[in-house]
Order: structure tokens, then sequence, then C-alpha cells
């Protein structure tokens, strides 16, 4: 069974590379290994070792404690802590697509439409 620390930085793995819209396979040839062995980290079937990990952060464009934001948190969920929001929000496709759509559009607009989710969240 995969290590809950494993699985989650694999989920911040593949978190940032859907961020910045990268495949596995250009991922896996930034960092000079094979795309199988990507699909192996973002489920937490293998352990990142320091040294990937590190440059993994680089091809990614991160800082490397990136990939341990939220542990705590996830933790706290797991333990029975009731959250509004799901533990693994960021891991899910549709929510980084709709946060890549989100800053696709300029500025000005973004932040009405904010402020209109902010409107419509409190009315719910």
């Amino acid at each position: 069974m995969a290590h809950p620390v494993d699985v989650h930085v694999g989920k911040r793995i593949r978190h940032r590379r859907w961020l910045v819209g990268m495949t596995q396979q250009q991922l896996a040839e930034r960092v000079g290994i094979k795309f199988q062995q990507i699909q192996k980290y973002e489920t937490g079937a293998n352990r990142v070792s320091a040294s990937r990990l590190w440059d993994i952060a680089e091809a990614l464009d991160v800082p490397v404690s990136f990939f341990f934001e939220g542990i705590e948190n996830e933790n706290a969920a797991e333990e029975g802590a009731a959250e509004s929001v799901p533990a693994d929000i960021m891991g899910d496709k549709e929510a980084l697509d709709l946060v890549r759509s989100y800053y696709a559009i300029p500025e000005n607009q973004r932040r009405r439409l904010f402020e209109l989710a902010r409107v419509l969240s409190d009315v719910a």
C-alpha cells in the first residue's frame, strides 16, 4: 500500500503538470525518464527520490516545498475534520481546467467573475 505522503506528492506533481499544460511525456523528457515512471509517481505507486523531486520541481518551475503544501490539511481531513471543499480539489481535472480557464480571462473581467461567484456561493 502506498504511503500517504507519496500519494500526496504524486497528486501535487499531477496538479502542477496540469496547471502548466504539460503532458506526462513532456515532463518525463525534461527529467530524463520514461513517462510510465511519471505515471507511477503521480499515483503514489513509486516514491520520488529527493534528487528526482528536485528535477521535477525545476521542470515544473516550482520550489520543492510546493509538493508538500497542504499535507497537514489532507491529514486533518482524513482524521474527520469537516470541510466544505474536498481535500483533493486540485487533483480533480475539472477543477484544474476551471482554474486554467479562469486565469485565461482578462484581469478586470476575472475580478467581476470572482465577485459574482462569491455572491452566488453566499446565496447557496
